[in-house]
């Protein structure tokens, strides 16, 4: 094998660009309705329970997802199609969440989440459907160069990401309940 060869081969994608693309859009879809089985109808304490200082709660989890959506993931989608390599896209606060969903309920976030989810899903479609060439470049703010096949897989990673992190911080609720078996239970060893 030559190093060319070698190289063309470093740089072929594992995944066809349509199986990726229903791939990510199978992981997007469900996550509204995982999230919902997990936090609807849980005890307030658990659901506004964090692991310590400066962590989400499985509510703050939520709004971030939401926010996500608003600020994030397609809006830089259409900036990497429109804009390129010229300029990096705008910094994505992972906080502003928090004022934004101060004082509402937890059923009008899930329900905003998941119509907001169905118009990500919507814009996503046209974009792997139409010309959307999943290879296009983009600048991060910080990380610098990305691409479009980057940005929507890290949603689809970005949603399992939090899926775990809900189940981990209620989890830990329990962590000094479950006595010896601590041992055998990974998800409360996690570094906070």
């Amino acid at each position: 094998m030559t190093e060319e060869t070698t190289n063309e081969a470093a740089n072929e994608t594992i995944i066809g660009d349509d199986a990726l693309a229903e791939d990510i859009l199978t992981l997007l879809a469900r996550t509204p309705g995982t999230v919902r089985v997990l936090l609807e109808d849980l005890p307030a304490e658990l659901l506004h329970a964090d692991e310590g200082e400066g962590t989400f709660s499985a509510f703050s989890v939520l709004g971030h997802l939401i926010q996500g959506e608003i600020d994030d993931w397609i809006p830089r989608a259409r900036w990497i199609l429109e804009h390129g390599r010229e300029r990096p896209f705008p910094p994505f606060d992972r906080f502003a969440h928090i004022e934004r969903t101060r004082d509402r309920s937890l059923a009008e976030l899930l329900n905003e989440f998941e119509t907001l989810r169905e118009t990500g899903l919507a814009a996503l479609r046209e974009v792997v459907e139409g010309e959307g060439d999943l290879d296009a470049g983009g600048l991060h703010p910080e990380l610098g160069e990305v691409t479009l096949r980057q940005l929507l897989t890290t949603w689809a990673v970005h949603d399992l990401n939090h899926i775990a992190q809900i189940a981990r911080v209620v989890a830990h609720q329990f962590e000094d309940e479950v006595g010896p078996w601590r041992a055998y239970l990974p998800i409360l060893h996690h570094d906070r």
